[in-house]
């Protein structure tokens, strides 16, 4: 029996090839760029680190075709006990951009010295046009700091700390400044 052109097989839209069926409202598949659970994906033990999505920012590029939209996403990972680390990565997707960015945070660790519940000597670090104040406090007197440093300063357990941000607050510069100032900080 001869099918008429331009017309797929049955049970398949056009443009499908074998193997390839359609998806019905509900069904989920794997679309491109989109991989499985177990392939592509580095296992670092997820349950016993701590990650805060920071930022997603919308980016609108504007092309011959019209706009293109992306996202990008800033987030830190730390287990509580002296290592932390920040990504930022861009995907077309939230949930893709997302886990692009936690997968480059856990490759950039960094180990930060802790004494006691607070960090052993004030810094004062500069990244592009951020400044960021961090100063040792007394125990019990909390995490005192905005957003950002909030985050990084829970996923790298410490748990007293007073933190400033002088100039523009721009959260990866925010973000940046902290952990190269955690990075400096010499162990008491």
């Amino acid at each position: 029996m001869e099918k008429p052109k331009g017309q797929g097989q049955q049970g398949r839209g056009p443009g499908r090839g074998p193997g390839q069926q359609g998806r019905g409202p509900g069904q989920q598949g794997r679309g491109r760029g989109q991989q499985g659970r177990g392939r592509g994906r580095r296992d670092y033990g997820e349950s016993e680190f701590y990650e805060k999505v920071i930022r997603i920012n919308r980016i609108c590029k504007t092309v011959a075709g019209g706009r293109r939209l992306r996202f990008n996403a800033l987030i830190v990972v730390g287990d509580r006990k002296g290592r932390v680390g920040i990504g930022l990565s861009k995907a077309q997707e939230v949930p893709q951009a997302i886990d692009k960015a936690r997968n480059q945070a856990m490759r950039h660790l960094v180990n930060v010295p802790i004494e006691g519940t607070t960090i052993p000597d004030e810094i004062l670090v500069k990244f592009k046009a951020a400044r960021v104040l961090l100063k040792p406090a007394r125990r019990g007197r909390g995490i005192v700091a905005g957003e950002t440093l909030r985050a990084i300063s829970e996923a790298a357990g410490i748990k007293d700390i007073v933190t400033k941000v002088i100039g523009p607050s721009n959260p990866v510069n925010v973000a940046q400044a902290a952990i190269i100032g955690l990075t400096q900080l010499n162990p008491a």
